[in-house]
């Protein structure tokens, strides 16, 4: 008997547009439009075409790095006088939003970047360490990553290992950390580390520093368009000058995880919103029963709750946007969002999954990879239970994870 292949429909044609339902260009400024339109572009023109072929090799698009640095996403509230976006929080939301549409991988390397890599460097370093190093970053010349998770020690970062003891004239750094982001490839490490009175400090650990070496975790089911490793410091002299001088215990690392998990608020909607849009579109096209599948209750039924679930996040990422540009958000308020969103995304995602049936699970569409991405967007940054007892302290006073 001779088997006949059939060819699976392609859909690599990216002609989104974010759904809209609750008119909130309206609150948006040109700039803002501007920006999100800047980067939809780049998504659909550098992203779209290579990103499933990348996760299915597991392999990071390093070209992009200096691509993002050219359109400006890296580092893009930082201010200009140091090579970054001088933008306000909206425009950066919207940065993520798009990227992360994409793929979430790509979100993840430009928010460590900006907000883990730079941002500790322009909040707490000296001016001498701004100058030198932020401007390179900003252009993708150097690419960073953020030390403070461990294999022993997740959600309690408090409880770290890895430590450094002062010498004459540099820090003796040793310990590892684990799950780290661009690791395998970044040109300097934001490091977290006990010092010899078990303070936390924050230390600028560079690439040809003798005995720090870094190991790609392989076999990921999850964000395989994304470069994770391990970070190993044996013996590292650190010079000095690279202790970023106003870096003081883990209440500093959680500003720089506050910046994360503010873009990963707007990142899970893009996400959210790829799936939504890819759905909708799939259920007019997919005819069954001699009509399309978007005719039948439950399938609007469940379109309908997409729609409700991604306005209330764009209403929930607008008004954190606004709070953040007031410097008025509290770490609370962005662990809603955070877990809020992604939650959502999650839910979507799996909803999508089920409306193309037997396609959901085919890399001719981006759904079961975005679904893959968002379980693990879910645990970093702050798992979905520890943002629960984030927002159950700031509610009772109460911290039930102490």
């Amino acid at each position: 008997m001779q088997t006949v292949l059939t060819t699976l429909p392609r859909n690599k044609v990216d002609s989104f547009e974010s759904p809209d339902f609750y008119q909130l260009d309206d609150l948006l400024t040109a700039e803002h439009k501007l920006v999100r339109s800047a980067v939809r572009d780049f998504v659909k023109r550098e992203i779209t075409p290579i990103v499933e072929d990348c996760a299915q090799r597991a392999e990071f698009p390093r070209h992009l790095v200096t691509k993002f640095g050219q359109i400006g996403v890296f580092g893009a509230t930082i201010p200009t006088k140091y090579g970054g976006g001088g933008l306000d929080q909206i425009s950066y939301g919207l940065m993520t939003q798009e990227l992360e549409r994409g793929d979430s991988g790509m979100r993840s390397c430009v928010s460590v970047q900006s907000s883990l890599v730079m941002y500790p460097i322009w909040a707490f370093g000296s001016e001498e360490q701004r100058e030198k190093y932020l401007p390179r970053l900003a252009t993708g010349e150097l690419l960073g990553c953020f030390g403070l998770t461990e294999a022993n020690h997740g959600s309690d970062p408090g409880s770290m290992e890895t430590n450094f003891i002062e010498r004459s004239d540099y820090y003796l750094l040793n310990g590892a950390k684990l799950w780290i982001t661009n690791a395998p490839i970044a040109d300097i490490a934001i490091v977290w580390a006990k010092n010899d009175q078990g303070k936390v400090r924050a230390l600028i650990v560079e690439r040809d520093m003798e005995g720090f070496s870094t190991n790609a975790i392989e076999n990921k089911w999850s964000l395989r368009a994304s470069t994770t490793g391990e970070l190993v410091f044996q013996d590292v002299r650190v010079p000095k000058e690279n202790l970023l001088p106003e870096a003081f215990g883990l209440k500093s690392a959680i500003k720089c995880l506050d910046q994360a998990r503010y873009g990963i608020s707007w990142g899970s909607l893009g996400a959210a919103m790829e799936c939504y849009e890819v759905a909708r579109r799939y259920a007019l096209e997919r005819v069954q029963f001699n009509k399309p599948i978007a005719s039948f209750q439950l399938i609007q039924k469940k379109l309908a709750e997409m729609l409700t679930d991604i306005t209330q996040a764009q209403l929930l990422c607008w008004r954190l946007g606004m709070l953040k540009n007031e410097e008025k958000a509290t770490t609370a308020q962005i662990s809603l969002a955070k877990r809020n969103n992604v939650e959502m995304a999650l839910r979507i995602a799996r909803e999508a999954r089920q409306i193309l049936g037997a396609m959901g699970i085919s890399g001719e569409y981006p759904v079961m990879r975005h679904l893959m991405n968002l379980e693990s967007v879910s645990t970093y940054e702050g798992t979905h239970d520890i943002h629960l007892l984030i927002l159950g302290a700031d509610i009772t006073g109460i911290p039930a994870y102490k």
